[in-house]
């Protein structure tokens, strides 16, 4: 019996150094993190992780001078001038405190500062329009994709005046699918089935005042932007649509009837500055 009573014991007591072992190497990772490289020099294995941030501009300031984006002094974002109703993106290092300025023509058109940022993969969407329709002051508006697999579709309004339109999406007529609409809202953002579709704007009278065409794919984000001016003072500009970013329609193997789903109200962040 005693034979028995011994094996658990022995048992115990390799547990016990196995068990003690690990704390010792727990504490050691813990206290230094670091293991030695080949060529004899104390390294790191921990690496922190770097987020993928794209940031996507679109310049809906209606005017004859172009955008253009600067990081910090100095530090121009656009490698070309970005005229009115272009959008561009860019691939930089961001984080929370970072300040974007912003130049139409020579004048300062303000300076959008970065709030927070997630920690993953995601596009931060940045729009410059005008506050009102009798000063010169901007306003902004933003939103932060998230990393969905679906595509998803941001539908903002920058136009400003008393006309009144709604945003429609339906089947592109080239689609080969059964005609059919769904009405989307101004400041939200929805995920839509890969496919080709076409966006309207269709006026109180029942009349499309502008249109434009949207071929989406899954792990995309896309913008919609209802863009124009009825100026109190100076020239105006009508209501269009402008998509971005647009993709080829050739990519596209096969179409799918559009289902949209409502995710989220659209994060806008308006801040007027004189220009």
């Amino acid at each position: 019996a005693s034979h028995w009573r011994s094996k658990p014991n022995k048992m115990l007591a390799v547990f016990a150094f196995v068990l003690s072992c690990c704390t010792v190497m727990s504490e050691s990772l813990r206290h230094t993190g670091q293991h030695i490289n080949h060529d004899g020099h104390a390294g790191t294995f921990i690496k922190s992780l770097e987020f993928k941030h794209r940031l996507r501009v679109c310049n809906a300031y209606p005017s004859t001078a172009d955008l253009d984006v600067y990081k910090r002094r100095g530090d121009r974002q656009n490698r070309h001038p970005m005229p009115y109703k272009t959008c561009n993106e860019f691939v930089t290092q961001l984080k929370p405190g970072d300040k974007l300025e912003f130049k139409i023509g020579d004048g300062n058109g303000g300076t959008f500062s970065v709030s927070d940022l997630p920690n993953n993969n995601a596009v931060l969407f940045v729009v410059i329009h005008r506050h009102d329709t009798l000063s010169t002051a901007v306003a902004f508006e933003s939103h932060v994709f998230a990393s969905l697999q679906n595509a998803q579709l941001a539908v903002i309004d920058t136009y400003r005046g008393t006309a009144k339109s709604e945003p429609l999406i339906m089947d592109s007529p080239g689609g080969g699918n059964t005609s059919r609409s769904e009405e989307l809202r101004f400041e939200s953002v929805v995920a839509i089935n890969p496919g080709l579709y076409d966006v309207a704007l269709v006026g109180s009278d029942g009349k499309t005042k502008a249109r434009n065409s949207l071929v989406a794919r899954n792990r995309e984000s896309y913008t919609v932007l209802r863009t124009g001016l009825e100026a109190k003072q100076g020239p105006s500009y009508p209501q269009e649509l402008v998509v971005y970013p647009q993709t080829d329609p050739s990519a596209m193997h096969s179409a799918v009837p559009p289902r949209v789903m409502m995710l989220s109200v659209l994060a806008v962040f308006s801040c007027a500055f004189r220009a």
